[in-house]
């Protein structure tokens, strides 16, 4: 990958090359780019003020992706302004990465490149580390060549080849060994952190996760309802790790109430591979919370965005409660537009606390769902089941009477084999005796 955060410098600026292509909706490109530059500075790279937007006319443009012409164009825009990286806003194939750096002498990156150095400088777990870096290696490895640029190519006598090519070969075989070093620590960490999931999911308790585009405000979200401390910063990817803490609803039943990390459009599906292990707790949770920004001109979108992703993860069809934040910085126009689309939609501020309430008692609804109200009978030599089904569920109401115990609660589904067969069902009602007539004689 491109070395293009130079410390020796105070600064380094960054030229954005945004792309509108006939397969995006009007102004989809614009929206882009305004979201590259938000990225760019999380970063911390300036932005150069000839940033611009490009129609892509035909996207087979094998040498750079857009004509020569509009390339040269950029190129000498961003030496004009002292830039010290091109980003643009579509994916390179490796070739036209090469091709790119070697005519204009600078780091040219895309999307996915950023992406990769956010999550990498944000990681902090153990599995987090390890999914980056092995995000980070794959796609290092069809652009290795670019950090080879300078060696000879020409191949020599006899089987070793050229100087160039002998380190570039050693080069990919260290990169491979150390991709399958990585998978190997990694399927150890996923098999570690399946094995606390069979734990927790041995107990009576509900889980819901929280779902959403970067920056919606789900760590807040969970630091509030829970007394968390989860780091909640405004800026993209702040969380990377996935946190369960407990949440106690109102009627006393506990909740386990996981904040995962944010989707953005266009994410690098090598990084939705990487984190299927972190995001599967959304696959396994009883259902999602999904929040989103109110206030974001581009929460349409960003709607859409999560759908799509929790498709690819296979969590489409889990129960889902769609929650819009920050009301409290939104004008009552779009409130009422978002309202109109999203009917069913709860609308809160966690700044303010306005909303919380209703969606906690959405949370009691979903969380009762998942469980059966029975009315059981369970004979006085099971006292057994009595004291399992006190440890995995709700008992309502208790009461011993001469041929067994009777209990009525609400118990998980998944343990129904364990009170299906002592369901009680009363005796119907013997009906009175009807005289027959008489036939007349």
């Amino acid at each position: 990958m491109s070395n293009f955060l130079d410390t020796k410098k105070p600064t380094t600026r960054a030229l954005l090359v945004g792309v509108q292509t006939p397969d995006m909706a009007a102004g989809e490109g614009e929206e882009l780019l305004v979201e590259l530059q938000e990225l760019v500075e999380n970063l911390g790279l300036a932005i150069s003020p000839h940033s611009t937007l490009i129609n892509l006319r035909d996207r087979q443009q094998p040498k750079y992706l857009i004509g020569t012409g509009k390339a040269a164009e950029l190129m000498a825009l961003a030496k004009e302004d002292g830039a010290d990286v091109i980003v643009i806003d579509e994916e390179l194939s490796p070739a036209q990465q090469r091709n790119w750096e070697k005519e204009s002498g600078l780091a040219v990156i895309d999307r996915q490149e950023v992406i990769l150095e956010i999550f990498a400088d944000r990681a902090q777990t153990r599995e987090a580390v390890l999914q980056v870096a092995l995000a980070r290696m794959e796609y290092s490895l069809p652009r290795l060549t670019r950090a080879w640029s300078h060696l000879s190519r020409q191949r020599g006598k006899g089987k070793m080849g050229g100087e160039g090519e002998t380190q570039l070969e050693q080069d990919r075989r260290l990169v491979r060994d150390r991709i399958t070093r990585l998978k190997a620590e990694l399927l150890l960490v996923i098999s570690q952190r399946a094995t606390q999931r069979r734990k927790r999911q041995r107990t009576p308790t509900p889980g819901a996760a929280i779902v959403g585009y970067t920056n919606s405000g789900k760590s807040t979200l969970l630091n509030k309802l829970t007394g968390a401390e989860v780091l909640a910063a405004d800026k993209l990817f702040a969380t990377l790790d996935p946190t369960t803490r407990q949440l106690v609803l109102p009627d006393g039943r506990t909740l386990l109430l996981t904040d995962t990390v944010g989707f953005i459009r266009r994410l690098p599906h090598r990084l939705v591979e990487a984190f299927k292990a972190t995001l599967e707790e959304v696959v396994v949770a009883n259902f999602l919370i999904h929040l989103l920004d109110a206030s974001n001109p581009n929460v349409d979108h960003h709607h859409a965005t999560t759908l799509s992703v929790l498709a690819e993860l296979g969590a489409a069809d889990r129960p889902m409660i769609t929650v819009f934040n920050k009301i409290d910085a939104t004008d009552e126009f779009t409130l009422a537009l978002l309202r109109a689309k999203h009917p069913a939609a709860l609308f809160i501020s966690v700044h303010t606390g306005a909303g919380l309430d209703k969606l906690l008692r959405r949370c009691e609804e979903l969380a009762v769902d998942d469980q059966d109200l029975v009315d059981l009978l369970i004979p006085h030599d099971r006292y057994d089941v009595v004291a399992k089904l006190h440890s995995v569920g709700r008992v309502q109401e208790q009461e011993s009477l001469d041929n067994g115990v009777q209990i009525i609660g609400r118990f998980p589904k998944k343990f129904s084999a364990l009170y299906t067969p002592f369901i009680f069902v009363a005796p119907p009602k013997k009906k009175p005796a009807t005289k027959r007539p008489r036939a007349n004689t």
